[in-house]
């Protein structure tokens, strides 16, 4: 791989609350010296719907030598207020390319199932839900990736304008994207026991396209077979409107989600992936508690390589309220054995 990186929240906005109630900048600087040192990536992918946080971000990943994805991340917004957000984040992002720093911008992600207008429905419960109902999902991306072309032929142009390094968007599989408008084609990929057969090809496929590929989002939960539901790991978590609790009884398994981040490393690696994204360093509102209900234990369900701390620091990083779980350990070895095959 050319560039080994992990995802990294800045607080997910929805109906006006953040995912990330706290962001302390000299937090967020430990935190991504901690990602390039002891993770050994080279990239990071900064997620999230606050653009001033991302800007800060982005300089601090930038100071550190670190290649950024300034990665905006609506959630239930209108186009008129996604192209908004964008341009806003393509002039903060050309103001830190022209400092020197290697940006890549991405024109957002999962737009269709995570927006309004592009699928039926009002609550992305409701528009996943259509896409499960018998006979019809052809017709269902044939509408939604033609609304997503028309959203990228609008805004596309309009960003080139104000953001002259490399762009990209974040796809899932369901949406067609024209990967011409883009430099570089990403995917948000994840590897389920239904799909599991035919995943290995697939990637290849994708490679053999002749353009870059990144996946910009892979990953399990924590708990046991969390791997088999692959981006479906949240579906046991009680949300009012932020994680509550977890609404069924599973055994923490972090050697299952180390296990499965190594077995996606190594395809992506022998595939000819160029930048892969760990999904996530951290989900900060989903801490671990490990003398609680295990339904209280949100960590279960998180994708974080960490555990976050409810009312202490850790043990690896005092100065740090969080763990690092197998999953942390297992990308750290990967991406430094990657980084010296690589030099």
């Amino acid at each position: 791989m050319r560039a080994t990186g992990i995802s990294y929240d800045t607080g997910f906005l929805r109906d006006g609350v953040s995912s990330r109630t706290e962001f302390d900048p000299d937090v967020v600087r430990a935190e991504l010296r901690i990602i390039r040192d002891d993770l050994h990536c080279t990239a990071v992918r900064l997620v999230g719907g606050d653009p001033d946080r991302l800007d800060i971000a982005a300089g601090l990943a930038a100071d550190l030598g670190l290649e950024v994805w300034f990665s905006p991340y609506p959630l239930e917004q209108t186009t008129e207020q996604m192209l908004a957000l964008m341009l806003d984040c393509a002039d903060r992002a050309e103001r830190l390319r022209r400092r020197g720093a290697e940006v890549v911008f991405v024109t957002g992600a999962e737009i269709s199932i995570m927006n309004i207008g592009f699928l039926a429905g009002t609550t992305l419960h409701e528009r996943v839900a259509g896409l499960t109902a018998p006979g019809a999902l052809p017709k269902v991306v044939t509408e939604a990736s033609a609304r997503l072309d028309e959203f990228f032929r609008t805004s596309v142009p309009l960003i080139r304008q104000r953001f002259g390094g490399p762009l990209t968007y974040a796809a899932i599989p369901l949406e067609r994207v024209d990967w011409n408008l883009f430099d570089i084609v990403s995917l948000d990929l994840y590897r389920s026991a239904e799909v599991a057969d035919r995943f290995a090809d697939g990637i290849r496929d994708i490679v053999a396209q002749h353009k870059p590929v990144a996946i910009t989002e892979f990953g399990a939960a924590t708990f046991r077979g969390a791997g088999d539901v692959g981006a479906n790991g949240l579906d046991i978590v009680e949300y009012r409107p932020g994680p509550i609790r977890l609404t069924a009884g599973v055994d923490r398994d972090e050697a299952g989600q180390a296990a499965y981040l190594t077995d996606l490393l190594e395809l992506f690696d022998d595939s000819g992936v160029d930048t892969t994204f760990v999904f996530i360093f951290a989900l900060y509102d989903m801490p671990h508690r490990p003398a609680a209900d295990p339904r209280d234990d949100l960590d279960r369900a998180s994708y974080g390589i960490v555990a976050i701390l409810d009312d202490r620091t850790g043990a690896t990083y005092p100065d740090m309220s969080w763990e690092p779980k197998a999953a942390f350990t297992a990308v750290a070895e990967h991406y430094r054995n990657s980084s010296v095959r690589t030099r």
